[in-house]
């Protein structure tokens, strides 16, 4: 049960974005930018990035959603379940490789990113945008993640919710949708 009052209807981030619409412009803004903005990144694999810091941070919500998104965007399932299982050996270019370490790095503290892990990441042909791109998008989805389970938002159980979601993701962005989420509250 959350900690504050949410609507019943909307789980997740969801719930606490329309709580605070005021809060939530900013965050989509960014979120929006960083995920779905032009970048040399595709969304798959920036959702993957999303996916690796929840997985880590073991927030249910997040960690769902965002492997839902990155499987439909990638048009498969295996990777995102490989990344986070393994991203030695998951099935991504080495310069993903490198750049889902640094996320992974950043989940742990800012600290953590080490200078080789950056080194690695340039000699794989990552740019600096991409390196920046991976720590803001890793550091944002911290927040998420402690955002989500801080305020101990309803996590579905059901994938049919999550593949909606990823949907939605996938076709919406990070976006407020026009009509708001009224038409959520008859599923």
């Amino acid at each position: 049960m959350p900690h504050i009052q949410l609507e019943d209807h909307l789980p997740g981030i969801t719930g606490l974005l329309e709580y605070s619409k005021e809060t939530a412009a900013p965050i989509r803004e960014l979120t929006q930018i960083l995920l779905r903005g032009p970048s040399t990144l595709t969304e798959g694999e920036r959702e993957l990035i999303a996916t690796i810091v929840s997985y880590k941070n073991e927030c249910s919500f997040c960690c769902t959603a965002h492997t839902a998104a990155a499987d439909i965007l990638l048009g498969e399932e295996n990777t995102s379940a490989k990344v986070k299982k393994d991203i030695a050996t998951a099935p991504v270019s080495n310069k993903m490789k490198a750049l889902l370490i640094i996320a992974a790095q950043v989940q742990e503290s800012g600290k953590s990113v080490t200078t080789e892990a950056v080194q690695k990441a340039k000699e794989e042909g990552a740019t600096d945008l991409e390196i920046h791109d991976t720590v803001l998008i890793a550091a944002l989805f911290c927040l998420y993640n402690r955002y989500v389970d801080g305020l101990a938002t309803v996590t579905p159980t059901d994938p049919t919710f999550y593949k909606g979601l990823g949907e939605r993701l996938k076709n919406n962005g990070y976006n407020r949708l026009p009509q708001g989420y009224d038409h959520l509250k008859n599923k």
